[in-house]
């Protein structure tokens, strides 16, 4: 007879904080360390600036406003709702992304399922405003993540609806077409951002995030820094009760090692042990004792597509990585396509990069766990959001650590010369109390010379380097 597993248990998740507090961050997800954010929409048609283009055309005189004027003409002719015919996706191949980001060393995939724009990038039975009827004419979300999890990745969703209340207020200021009551289903509400939303508003906003869920089955949900709004905190107790109640009809006979589920929120929407903090283009500055995330993009200025694109080396990312994963987080790294559904040259050679170095130092990547100390070194990380252009270039004397069992992991953030110094595992400050068995470095088959004493784990590094960017000594205990 066939059971329907939703029959065999009671919802273990009620829309309470102290019920919520149940949850556990799965193990899949702390394994992982590595995924790639996905920021494609229409905006990436113009692709000036960055992606909050459909905001700023209609703020009076801003650069973007200037510039829409000089090349589509008046914002009541030609809005942001007309470069949707023009977003196009007509080279877009899910399975190539795919491919892609395994390469890359990435474990999960995040694709933003609607931005502050209101157009929805999946098959959204609550607006005609979606990328199936219009545009690509195609089912994003659900098309892309078919493709990644026959990879084996795992696949999520941000979703930035609630930014969607205020975010055309611009164009309610001057003749637009925000104010053309024929488009009010895609443009409004249209509020300016010193109000809250409406029970209306806020009742749609729940109903599709619960539709992703449903229609999808993300195993992340990432959410943007706006449902810090007092307005929104009874719709994310109900929202998460929900998504963590399907996710246990999802996976109640499951023993797969993706089985469990993610929220990812900013600021403190949420209380600690209830979802997985996310700081947005920063770090924190040392080992926390909760799980957490840094957001980032692969591009400088824009999380979207642009014409001018700066890009960071994939030196920088891979220190990041490192950094992150010693002090208990993960990486989520934002790629930027075109509106044809490519991703630029130099996008991909970034993430190959970062791949080839996954190849020879994932070990002490995946599946790690803090040590005692995340690092050391002279190279000061300032944690919070937004720091990171702030930061300085790490130095081969900045090392950073992760375990897995007994072995423990020391990672050099630059070549360090003839010789390491690991002062951390200095004799006398007894914060490695096991004997040093054996030291090796990742990718390298040359035996090392090394001697520990009072001024640490010393170790005489070979003439070639295993590879291009951080490099890992692997230390056994006897």
């Amino acid at each position: 007879m066939n059971v329907d597993p939703v029959e065999l248990y009671e919802e273990p998740f009620k829309p309470t904080w102290d019920s919520l507090k149940q949850y556990k961050v799965p193990e899949w997800y702390m394994d992982a360390k590595f995924g790639i954010f996905i920021h494609w929409g229409v905006y990436s048609v113009p692709a000036f600036e960055n992606e909050w283009y459909p905001r700023n055309m209609y703020i009076r005189n801003s650069p973007a406003y200037k510039y829409h004027l000089e090349n589509y003409g008046p914002h009541d002719k030609f809005g942001y709702k007309d470069f949707i015919p023009m977003f196009t996706a007509e080279r877009w191949n899910p399975d190539e992304w795919a491919e892609l980001f395994k390469k890359s060393g990435a474990r999960y995939v995040v694709i933003v399922a609607e931005h502050h724009d209101g157009f929805a990038m999946y098959d959204c039975s609550y607006t005609e405003w979606n990328a199936v009827n219009m545009g690509p004419r195609r089912d994003i979300v659900g098309d892309l993540a078919a493709a990644v999890r026959r990879k084996g990745l795992v696949f999520g969703v941000s979703y930035h609806r609630a930014e969607h209340w205020w975010f055309f207020d611009g164009g309610m200021q001057f003749d637009s077409d925000v104010k053309d009551p024929r488009y009010h289903s895609f443009y409004g509400p249209a509020k300016p951002s010193n109000t809250q939303p409406d029970k209306e508003f806020l009742d749609d906003w729940f109903m599709r995030a619960c539709e992703l869920v449903d229609k999808y089955r993300p195993q992340i949900f990432w959410f943007d820094w706006w449902i810090n709004q007092p307005v929104f905190e009874p719709y994310l107790r109900r929202f998460a009760a929900y998504y963590y109640n399907r996710a246990v009809e999802w996976f109640h006979f499951s023993e797969s090692w993706s089985t469990g589920v993610v929220i990812n929120y900013k600021h403190k929407a949420f209380p600690v042990a209830t979802a997985v903090l996310d700081v947005e283009r920063g770090r924190l500055e040392d080992i926390q004792p909760f799980f957490w995330q840094t957001d980032t993009s692969i591009c400088m200025k824009s999380w979207g597509y642009i014409k001018d694109h700066e890009y960071k080396s994939a030196n920088a990312i891979i220190d990041d990585l490192a950094d992150i994963v010693s002090k208990n987080g993960c990486l989520l790294l934002n790629i930027a396509p075109r509106s044809d559904g490519t991703i630029p040259e130099e996008q991909k050679k970034i993430l190959l990069e970062i791949g080839r170095w996954l190849e020879v130092n994932g070990e002490a990547i995946y599946g790690t766990r803090p040590w005692k100390v995340y690092g050391e070194g002279p190279t000061q990380v300032e944690g919070g959001e937004f720091k990171e252009f702030k930061a300085s270039p790490f130095t081969g004397r900045d090392i950073r650590f992760t375990t897995k069992g007994d072995v423990l992991y020391a990672i050099v953030l630059e070549w360090p010369g003839e010789e390491t110094v690991i002062r951390s595992l200095s004799t006398d400050l007894r914060l490695y109390t096991r004997k040093v068995d054996s030291v090796e470095l990742l990718g390298s088959d040359e035996p090392l010379e090394w001697i520990r004493n009072e001024t640490g784990l010393r170790v005489k590094m070979p003439k070639s380097k295993p590879c291009d960017h951080a490099f890992t000594l692997k230390i056994r205990p006897v």
